[in-house]
């Protein structure tokens, strides 16, 4: 059985894997024994990302460019391929946020987010796709949102992009599942993370809400994320495709407040 989740010789492909979730589902990848590749924008960041994935013993290799960028991407995909080796997962995690009421925002604004979190995404995964073709396999895991199936006060760029990333999971899965290639989807919930560490304080309202709003009772802890990545990733879900898999405690499941009996 646990051959299905083992990805020794596997090399992984995460946007954005410098900190937060997408840290966390690379560290879980290492675990199952893959090898990182991991993108970013800030060198020192990068930087400091890189010792602590060394300093656990993890194998990485960091590579700086904008995955919005279509020739930049497609350089750094090829240069990847050619100095580490296939890339067999593809970690679509590189995205951003900007909380601005919709009669407010500036249209610069609507696209940049647009750009990043929906239309970067089709450029990695065309170029990444185009070698998972030839070799006739491939795991490819977009990043959605609870915002892919919500809406919400104040970040409507970010939910237009994550429902659009929803429908561009579900072509790239009916367009390359002929080539024995699974792209699939997580939507994670509420997580416990250094964005989210000031509203989070005992007695914020909005830590209150989602407390009381989350059937676990609880926010997700950044591994909560690491066994849906590895399983997408795996062997284990070689006939799951197109799917967006929520890990959010239970928040989509209810309509209502949990009962506290």
């Amino acid at each position: 059985m646990n051959s299905l989740f083992d990805l020794s010789g596997k090399r992984a492909l995460i946007t954005g894997g410098t900190h937060g979730l997408g840290m966390a589902m690379a560290k879980g990848l290492a675990e199952a024994g893959a090898e990182l590749i991991i993108n970013g924008t800030t060198p020192s960041r990068m930087e400091d990302a890189v010792a602590e994935y060394e300093s656990e013993g993890y194998k990485v290799h960091s590579y700086i460019f904008d995955v919005t960028n279509d020739a930049n991407a497609k350089e750094n995909v090829d240069k990847i391929e050619s100095e580490v080796g296939p890339i067999d997962i593809l970690i679509n995690n590189a995205g951003i946020i900007k909380r601005v009421p919709l009669v407010e925002m500036q249209t610069e604004d609507y696209r940049k987010v647009i750009d990043v979190d929906l239309v970067g995404p089709f450029i990695m995964g065309k170029y990444v796709a185009r070698n998972m073709i030839s070799r006739n396999q491939g795991k490819i895991i977009n990043i959605c949102s609870m915002m892919t199936e919500l809406g919400r006060d104040t970040v409507g760029a970010y939910a237009a992009a994550k429902g659009g990333l929803k429908m561009l999971t579900r072509n790239m899965a009916t367009e390359w599942a002929k080539f024995n290639i699974q792209v699939n989807g997580i939507g994670p919930g509420y997580f416990a993370t250094e964005q989210t560490a000031p509203i989070r304080k005992k007695g914020h309202p909005f830590n209150d809400f989602i407390i009381s709003r989350t059937p676990a009772g609880r926010w997700g802890d950044p591994s909560d994320l690491a066994g849906t990545a590895v399983f997408l990733s795996s062997r284990a879900s070689d006939f799951v495709n197109g799917q967006i898999v929520y890990v959010d405690g239970g928040i989509l499941a209810t309509i209502g407040k949990p009962s506290n009996e």
